[in-house]
């Protein structure tokens, strides 16, 4: 990303850029940015988009040879095309000689390293990814968010409310609006601190934090609070192959987590191993450290047997998830 950011402010522009990655909202700004440097005027007759689709390569290269209509630049940008992940045929020669005049932006969901479109992109243009983004980097833009609407956010209330969010950009920010919303609705409010109660009063629980207390249940042989967890689950339409697919990845994070503590790892390094925030590590600890290595690997291979007896017709799927969740198994 520290290549775009340079572009931006240099404006040395490359031919052809690839945006790719799971962070969408990040990814789509810089689009927009790119954009907007490159066509400052928004002159849309030398900006030709394509949008969720195939698009055939000839014709796309058919409008690349299109000169630009009174001026320097023609820009053509491809949301989804698929490129990256079939083969491609001419855009890979193509962009070996692309004018002068001409700039391309992919914007993929996910892209194929070994293609020859990624690897042409790279080798005549720049390839940016936008992964998920560090806990400091999030809390400091949802901070500044907060402080532009006039409020404040203590360290620990911060860290609560990524832990409803999540790392999703685009719904940290849908969900921070409506916390802006929520506080500056407020008539009786006498202060401009954001706290607990005012996030869990407009803050959308992630089916990924239900999951988290279902096992957290089950481990605790609250198996009553388990099942009720399942069944609001049911009611908002999750699918139960979906639950069972996110208890088992609950067990296998808690499993790194559980072997990583043991041997002195820092919950930075857990992160990145298992994919997750720092302060979801942290949230974690308590209930890896409560249940030792061969309960969770048992768990993991029970959600693989309930899976298998689904897709084979032994037993209904949601039959399949009551009996991971009420099943009592060793803890210690």
């Amino acid at each position: 990303m520290k290549t775009l950011i340079s572009d931006l402010k240099t404006g040395n522009f490359k031919h052809v850029y690839l945006l790719t990655g799971e962070e969408t909202y990040l990814k789509l700004q810089y689009r927009d940015r790119l954009v907007k440097a490159l066509m400052p005027d928004e002159n849309s007759m030398n900006l030709t988009v394509y949008a969720d689709g195939q698009p055939d390569e000839a014709e796309i290269i058919s409008m690349a040879e299109t000169l630009p209509f009174f001026s320097d630049r023609r820009v053509i940008r491809l949301d989804g095309s698929g490129l990256f992940k079939r083969t491609a045929d001419l855009l890979p020669d193509y962009l070996k000689s692309i004018p002068d005049y001409l700039y391309m932006i992919f914007t993929e969901d996910e892209a194929d390293k070994r293609g020859r479109m990624y690897k042409a992109v790279r080798k005549y243009g720049a390839v940016i990814e936008f992964g998920e983004q560090p806990e400091s980097v999030l809390s400091a833009w949802v901070l500044r968010i907060l402080k532009e609407n006039g409020l404040n956010i203590r360290k620990s209330s911060m860290e609560y409310l990524l832990s409803r969010t999540g790392p999703d950009m685009t719904h940290i920010r849908l969900e921070t609006d409506k916390l802006v919303h929520y506080c500056a609705a407020d008539p009786e409010r006498t202060h401009n601190e954001v706290t607990r109660e005012d996030i869990d009063a407009v803050i959308t629980e992630r089916t990924e934090n239900r999951i988290f207390e279902m096992v957290s249940a089950v481990t605790e042989r609250r198996i009553r609070d388990a099942l009720s967890l399942y069944a609001d689950l049911l009611a908002l339409k999750e699918p139960p192959m979906r639950i069972l697919f996110l208890i088992a990845q609950e067990y296998g994070r808690l499993l790194i987590i559980k072997e990583m503590d043991l041997a002195g790892t820092s919950v930075n390094e857990i992160a990145t191993a298992a994919r997750m925030p720092p302060f979801a590590v942290r949230k974690s600890l308590r209930l890896a450290r409560a249940c030792d290595a061969g309960f969770l690997k048992e768990r993991l291979a029970d959600c693989a047997e309930a899976e298998e007896s689904v897709k084979t017709g032994r037993m209904n799927d949601r039959l399949a998830v009551e009996l991971i969740l009420t099943v009592q198994k060793r803890i210690r």
